[in-house]
């Protein structure tokens, strides 16, 4: 069975799908202007204006002690040298939580719960030891009530404790009702063409670093030519995983983003049908950073409520923090 591509995905969406979409989405403010030196003070290059700092690919919330954070992130118009900082909705406003640790990474991940631990991550820019050259790889942090457990005792971010292949971004992981932990990644090259999402369980969090490459490749998921990741991970009543993630293609030199979702069933390996959730029209306008990139909207996080619906929490143009409120995709697998 050969997978949909993009834009069928789109067709049905636009059809059959986009009663999903309960309201219009909105644009998240940030209001940094107070916290401007505090933010240049994490940045080498010359100090940012305000209009040329931008917020964007934030987590869903992550509840901390009462309070509930989001981690975005923030980095100038002009280069991707970003930083992950965390900010608290105050009225409708997101602030800076300047006690708050800053990570050296971009798009930032939160996994709720791993084996008593929470995870947070994102993709490390670098330079390669043995060939000097710039590469980036997802790393990985893990505290166990309070995102502060992140400083040492110096007041220093501490080091990651798993570091993921060189090359690799879109490493997710979340509990299984069985105790072992389910890790999807995302190989390129080879059998996975620009990127395909992988499949592999291990025991505790000490074996992820080392496990990682062996993923399985989940089949019949992405059309040769298009690609796609897996962004924030759910565990439904039934043990099969929600997993909200990106589907992504080319028109000419212009690249699409989506934020898509599936059900995958880790007792026979299968995944469902990929389902778009959300695009770039479903919010205001916003003119994307780069001139190669197109619709684009790159998912975050989920929120889910209980009554069925939940919010979405994305970026936009790879400028912007986006949310919006949807039917709950992974609703109607747990019936």
């Amino acid at each position: 069975m050969q997978p949909q591509r993009a834009k069928e995905l789109l067709a049905t969406y636009y059809d059959q799908n986009h009663n999903l979409k309960l309201d219009q989405g909105e644009i998240l403010t940030f209001e940094i202007e107070s916290d401007l030196e505090k933010i240049n003070a994490h940045f080498s290059d010359l100090p940012i204006a305000q209009a040329n700092i931008t917020i964007y690919n934030p987590t869903k919330p992550i509840h901390n002690n009462g309070r509930n954070f989001l981690a975005g992130r923030v980095e100038p118009m002009t280069n991707e040298n970003s930083k992950v900082m965390f900010f608290e909705e105050d009225e409708g406003v997101w602030r800076l939580v300047d006690e708050a640790p800053v990570l050296g990474i971009q798009d930032p991940f939160f996994a709720t719960e791993v084996q008593g631990w929470r995870v947070i991550g994102g993709v490390q820019i670098c330079i390669d030891d043995e060939t000097k050259e710039i590469i980036y790889r997802t790393v990985f942090w893990r505290y166990r009530e309070n995102i502060f457990e992140l400083f040492d005792d110096q007041s220093k971010v501490i080091e990651p404790f798993a570091r993921g292949p060189k090359g690799m971004k879109d490493i997710r992981l979340i509990d299984l009702k069985n105790g072992r932990i389910a890790v999807f990644t995302r190989p390129q090259g080879g059998e996975a063409g620009p990127g395909r999402i992988g499949y592999i369980e291990i025991d505790n969090l000490d074996q992820l670093e080392d496990q990682i490459s062996k993923a399985e490749i989940i089949r019949n998921q992405f059309h040769d030519d298009e690609w796609g990741g897996a962004n924030d991970l759910h565990l439904l009543k039934n043990g099969q995983i929600g997993v909200l993630g990106h589907i992504a293609h080319f028109d000419g030199p212009v690249r699409h983003y989506y934020a898509m979702a599936f059900v995958f069933n880790p007792e026979n390996r299968r995944a469902s049908h990929i389902e778009i959730l959300t695009t770039a029209d479903d919010f205001p306008p916003v003119r994307p950073k780069k001139s190669d990139l197109g619709k684009i909207v790159f998912s975050g996080g989920l929120h889910r409520f209980s009554n069925g619906t939940a919010e979405l929490y994305v970026g936009i143009g790879d400028k912007e923090s986006g949310r919006i409120k949807i039917k709950d995709p992974f609703d109607k697998y747990e019936v």
